[in-house]
């Protein structure tokens, strides 16, 4: 089975980079992020906890290879080995006395153990994905409330506004005075926009590369049954001849 550690090197190096990226434009970054911070932090916060869980779709993997390697070797240590998470049905299936390939499994219950293995690792990666789709819509939430308060703004503007001074200098005064609101709401639009879907495409490259390691890993595995279980429908033939 492929190694996780060159997926996690990979989503490390995107991070890295995008943590880069973002240093050289920090100055217009810290800008937008303060046009509406709470809004934004909690954009960044989402953003985080979804980090944190594609990161965890991959280590989950490290402890279900090792609970393979120690059975495939048969060694006696496998009974105090935790009961893997996303190997528990074939871990049922096998029982406490399989020992290094030395099993029997029809293809129907290999199809069982493969698809309950499968379906654990797609409740994993839903997770991932409503945070992705979180993303965008706090994103577009921040736009539509930014816009709703620059259009509340523009109409008080133009309420308050006295066309029948006579000094138009000061009617402009007061126009440009009462354009500072609106300005601010579309600075919590384009922010919200701007944290919304560029945290959006940091989480959906992590997801991507999360699902890639757990694709290899669910492939590897599926090899590895489906060439024991001929195998031993091969020998049990043999011994019927006999």
């Amino acid at each position: 089975m492929s190694n996780p550690k060159h997926t996690l090197f990979w989503m490390t190096l995107f991070l890295g980079v995008v943590v880069v990226v973002g240093v050289l434009i920090h100055a217009p970054l810290i800008e937008a992020f303060m046009a509406n911070w709470v809004f934004n932090l909690l954009i960044v916060f989402v953003l985080l906890i979804g980090i944190g869980l594609t990161y965890r779709q991959v280590f989950v993997l490290f402890p279900e290879m090792r609970w393979i390697s120690q059975f495939r070797t048969g060694n006696a240590g496998l009974s105090v080995l935790q009961e893997p998470r996303l190997l528990k049905p074939l871990a049922r299936q096998l029982g406490e006395d399989a020992k290094r390939d030395r099993f029997t499994l029809s293809t129907l219950s290999l199809r069982t153990v493969l698809d309950g293995i499968h379906s654990r690792m797609d409740e994993q990666r839903e997770i991932t994905r409503y945070f992705i789709s979180l993303l965008i819509f706090l994103g577009l939430l921040g736009t539509f409330w930014g816009l709703l308060g620059t259009i509340n703004a523009v109409g008080e503007v133009i309420t308050n506004l006295d066309m029948s001074q006579s000094d138009f200098g000061k009617v402009f005064a007061d126009l440009q005075a009462g354009l500072l609101t609106p300005l601010q709401g579309m600075g919590t639009a384009f922010s919200s926009s701007l944290l919304g879907l560029g945290g959006s495409l940091i989480l959906g490259f992590l997801d991507i590369q999360a699902g890639h390691a757990q694709n290899r890993f669910y492939d590897g595995l599926e090899e590895w049954l489906t060439s024991v279980t001929n195998l031993v429908d091969r020998v049990d033939a043999e011994k019927e001849l006999i």
